[in-house]
């Protein structure tokens, strides 16, 4: 068994002829940069690009197959050259009458056939199969039931924002309102959430939970992320890491402190005040307010004697957060250890003083243990370092 660093939500946004597949992604977030910065610059082991379902993102990768820079594995995935797996995966847009607002899932395929399948049965339910997040229409058990046919992933994602999240804005109270629960084989906690958050809600005793970064540029890539315990990197090991069978698991999520997302507090939209009552702002009198997280999930609590054991979650703090840390420091810091995972996890405060100052230096030490005052986020706004 090895230990994996693994993030399983990156989109692409252009293709290599420039078209766009995420329209509000970076320009530069193309497959063969995805491929290369995952592995060179953070350190990743393993990546889910949510987009693999627009034809010509499927086209770039068996064009790397046939080139033999990356083949197809057993246990399904891509492998390339540089040693990364690529796991084929798509984000959904699901809207059911009986919902609040439309939520976002995404699923995952072990090969490029499942994946054609997928792409090909997805065409005739949206308006343009070439872009991603597209809203899907069909009833929201057929789709997983698809899913399922096809041997594939079912995942909500960012499941308590309040913005296309199943808890945020799809369900009233459970997921069992639109899925079946049998079915779901993680749940993505998203930015302003954690495991300790969440850990009152009964009914996801049993799934895993997932820290992911929901990459829209090069540098948020690994912006969450976890280490999984696996024999080796492919789809079916990932699978039974989820489900926790034959010794595989997740070892610890890794993510923002969830004070940093933008939606932890309920706040107004206009000016950013914190609303306690959740209906009108103190501050400008404006009735635009995005309830938080936290009190989303204190609404959904339903506090249990299921006590089973949960991997650790460890509040970390990517590297762009740091007060005072610009791109040509982190540029130093890179050149000198290597990724991101080696110098956020392994290089103690005196190697570190090598290249950058006594503040910075304390501060990626101090953000290891949480010892770092935040200015919690909320309306989209994200929380500060202090």
């Amino acid at each position: 068994m090895q230990e994996y660093f693994v993030d399983l939500h990156i989109h692409i946004g252009r293709t290599k002829t420039g078209k766009p597949v995420k329209i509000t992604a970076s320009k530069l977030l193309t497959l063969p940069k995805v491929i290369e910065f995952s592995k060179k610059i953070k350190g990743l082991d393993m990546i889910g690009v949510i987009d693999c379902h627009s034809p010509e993102v499927l086209e770039e990768i068996q064009d790397y197959i046939r080139d033999y820079s990356a083949e197809e594995v057993s246990g399904g995935g891509i492998r390339f050259q540089n040693g990364i797996l690529l796991i084929l995966g798509s984000e959904l847009e699901i809207y059911n009458e009986n919902c609040d607002g439309p939520f976002h899932v995404l699923t995952y395929f072990p090969t490029i056939k499942s994946m054609k399948k997928f792409s090909y049965w997805l065409s005739e339910r949206v308006t343009n199969v070439t872009l991603s997040t597209q809203r899907v229409y069909e009833k929201s058990e057929a789709i997983q039931l698809k899913v399922k046919e096809l041997d594939g992933l079912f995942i909500p994602a960012h499941a308590f924002t309040p913005h296309k999240g199943l808890y945020g804005k799809g369900v009233k109270k459970s997921l069992t309102e639109v899925f079946q629960l049998n079915d779901i084989d993680g749940i993505e906690l998203g930015l302003s959430s954690d495991t300790n958050l969440v850990k009152d809600i009964a009914e996801l005793n049993t799934v895993s939970f997932l820290s992911n970064s929901d990459a829209h540029s090069l540098e948020k890539i690994g912006r969450e992320y976890q280490l999984i315990k696996m024999k080796q990197a492919s789809f079916r090991e990932l699978q039974f890491a989820l489900h926790q069978k034959q010794g595989r698991h997740i070892v610890k999520n890794f993510g923002l402190n969830p004070r940093l997302g933008k939606y932890y507090h309920t706040c107004c939209e206009l000016c950013f005040t914190n609303v306690q009552d959740g209906k009108v702002c103190p501050n400008c009198s404006s009735r635009r307010i995005t309830k938080g997280v936290f009190e989303r999930l204190q609404e959904l609590a339903n506090p249990n004697d299921n006590t089973g054991l949960r991997p650790p979650y460890i509040h970390h703090i990517p590297l762009e957060f740091i007060p005072k840390l610009g791109p040509k420091t982190l540029m130093k810091l890179r050149d000198r250890f290597g990724n991101d995972m080696s110098i956020i996890h392994d290089t103690n405060y005196n190697e570190l003083r090598e290249v950058v100052n006594d503040e910075i230096a304390k501060m990626i030490v101090l953000s290891r243990t949480g010892g770092v005052s935040i200015s919690a986020g909320g309306a989209g706004k994200y929380g500060k370092i202090e």
